[in-house]
């Protein structure tokens, strides 16, 4: 069965010496230039579908596998993450993903279909595996300042798509029309990220002889299980929400740069309104987390998300080129808004960072599964009405669904618990004096 790896405290909490800040600063750019790439593999697809489906005469259904299938990879690999996390340790296994990363995206530069799909299934094992881990390792080693870090990282990963979304189609022009070798240019920020961690990994432990199995049964103190969480209705709640606002966040990010050009608009300017609509995710999602903190009530935010995605996608549906800024902003809005909250929730409802580990792989394990039927289903819902107009509104019908799952998330109890309100729960204990629940006296996290 599963078990992530405990591994121990950083030796040097930041705050306690000069070498410890200068440590928490290399190892938050680590992290967050890895962050970076984490919606890199899949966004900058969503630009030259049109062309990948001309190129290989492929169907909408078809053409839409290549961003359903990195998010389904992202629920089915982010269950094999304890494993791997236990024999090479977090910031290892971290480092090894962006590997895998650049080594996917190189792999779809092969002249072949199965080169392109199988590209695409490693990209998305990448992922998956980074995705599960980046949460626990912010919450073990920056849990002072979590709040801080969790809207860093949000942003980091709104600021990779719009990156992504906005730079692939000039780059198309830029290497002379081929849509294979502007995607395979996309293996560069990995190589990147994998350097900006080298440092980190050199010190990093592999693993922790302490760890423990903690798949089949919570023990006496408290450990987090597997099955048991499958029942607890606070990590159901937030698995819900990370898959329904998934769902929608790919279906849009698949389909929308092709509803803008079936409009008349050209591909370079339908691109652009797609990583356009990035910056407002990036602005709300830096403060998101602490929003989410101070808001009563604590279901405010959510309903604020829900109602900006669903307003985005009835404008999209009834008049998208009119009013194409207005909508695109709403939707940054919305979608960065319910990222922001989902990934929050993770963290803030655990109470440590064993258990963030499995909350989050509970989470994006099934909340991902969940996700990868929106460009698939968005894309069948099209091709069997010739319009956009009814599968926009069955994804407002799923936000429906997404508002009462972000209502129960946004609660404020920890997984396995009663009622506990996480002011009250120290988060961590930080030597030298901070105040509990992980923050430094006198600041917020």
């Amino acid at each position: 069965m599963t078990r992530l790896l405990q591994e121990p405290p950083p030796r040097t909490r930041p705050g306690t010496s000069a070498r410890g800040r200068i440590g928490a600063v290399l190892s938050a750019v680590g992290l967050l230039t890895a962050a970076l790439n984490l919606r890199i593999g899949v966004a900058s697809v969503s630009p030259v579908l049109s062309d990948i489906k001309a190129d290989l005469g492929l169907s909408e259904v078809v053409v839409s596998l290549l961003t359903t299938i990195p998010v389904v990879a992202f629920g089915a690999f982010a269950f094999v993450t304890p494993a791997l996390s236990r024999r090479l340790g977090l910031h290892r296994l971290l480092g090894a993903t962006m590997v895998a990363l650049a080594a996917g995206i190189a792999l779809r530069l092969q002249p072949s279909l199965a080169g392109l799909f199988a590209g695409t299934v490693v990209i998305g094992a990448a992922i998956a595996i980074a995705n599960v881990i980046m949460p626990a390792v912010i919450k073990r080693d920056f849990s002072h300042r979590l709040g801080l870090m969790m809207g860093l990282y949000s942003t980091a990963l709104s600021a990779g798509a719009a990156l992504a979304s906005g730079v692939t189609v000039p780059l198309l022009s830029l290497v002379g029309g081929g849509w294979r070798p502007t995607l395979g240019l996309w293996a560069i920020p990995a190589l990147l990220a994998f350097l900006v961690l080298v440092p980190q990994l050199r010190h990093a432990p592999v693993r922790d002889r302490r760890t423990r199995d903690v798949a089949d049964a919570p023990s006496a103190a408290g450990e987090p299980s597997v099955r048991v969480l499958l029942r607890d209705p606070v990590a159901l709640a937030v698995t819900a929400l990370m898959g329904l606002q998934s769902m929608s966040y790919y279906a849009a990010l698949t389909w929308v740069p092709t509803l803008f050009q079936d409009s008349g608009m050209d591909a370079h300017t339908a691109g652009w309104m797609l990583s356009y609509s990035a910056f407002p995710a990036i602005a709300v999602s830096l403060v998101t987390p602490a929003i989410a903190r101070w808001a009563r009530p604590t279901w405010l935010p959510v309903a604020v998300a829900a109602v900006l995605t669903g307003a985005a996608f009835g404008g999209l549906a009834v008049a998208p080129l009119p009013a194409a800024y207005l909508w695109m902003t709403m939707l940054g809005l919305g979608q960065g808004a319910s990222l922001s909250l989902a990934l929050t929730y993770i963290v803030r409802r655990s109470p440590d960072a064993r258990h963030t580990g499995h909350v989050s792989m509970m989470a994006q394990g099934l909340g991902y599964l969940l996700a990868g039927l929106g460009p698939v289903g968005l894309g069948a819902l099209h091709s069997a009405t010739g319009g956009w107009g009814i599968p926009l509104m069955a994804l407002i019908g799923l936000l429906v669904l997404q508002l009462g799952a972000g209502v129960l998330a946004s609660r404020e109890r920890h997984v396995l618990e009663g009622s506990v309100p996480e002011r009250s729960v120290p988060e961590a204990r930080v030597p030298g004096g901070n105040a509990p629940g992980g923050r430094a006296p006198g600041g917020r996290g």
